[in-house]
C-alpha cells in the first residue's frame, strides 16, 4: 500500500473510512493523488454512519475510551455533558440516538441532562 495509506490511516479509523488501491476505486470514493498520480482511494462509511451525530458521538466514545452502553454510569453522565457542549442535543431526534448508543432510555437521557443543568444553576 501507497505511503499515504500509512500516513492517513488514524484519520481514516478515526472516521471509520478505509484506504483502497486507487485502480480499485469505485463510484463514492476519494481518489488521492501523490506527486500528480493517483495514490490512493478513501472510502467512507455510508451516509447512516457520518451523519454529524455519529461522528460526535464516536468522538466522544474516544475521549471516554470505550464504547457507550459498556460505560459506568458517572462516564455515561459524562457523555451526555460532553455531548450537551458539542451541540448534539440541537439535533432532530437526538435524545433518541443518544439514548439508543448509551443503552439507556430517553428518560434518562433527559434525567442527565436535566442533572447539568442543575449543577450549572
Amino acid at each position: 500500500m501507497h505511503p499515504l495509506a500509512n500516513a492517513i490511516a488514524p484519520l481514516l479509523e478515526h472516521v471509520g473510512g478505509t484506504a483502497v488501491p486507487a485502480d480499485q476505486h469505485q463510484p463514492g470514493d476519494i481518489v488521492l493523488y501523490w506527486e500528480g498520480a493517483p495514490a490512493i482511494a478513501v472510502r467512507l462509511p455510508g451516509e447512516e454512519l457520518t451523519s454529524a451525530l455519529d461522528r460526535i458521538i464516536r468522538a466522544v466514545e474516544t475521549e471516554l475510551g470505550g464504547h457507550l452502553p459498556d460505560l459506568p454510569r458517572p462516564d455515561k453522565q459524562r457523555a451526555v455533558r460532553l455531548l450537551e457542549e458539542r451541540g448534539a442535543f440541537n439535533m432532530r431526534k437526538s435524545v433518541e440516538t443518544v439514548a439508543k448508543a448509551l443503552g439507556v432510555s430517553r428518560f434518562t437521557v433527559y434525567n442527565y441532562l436535566n442533572r447539568e443543568q442543575a449543577d450549572r444553576s
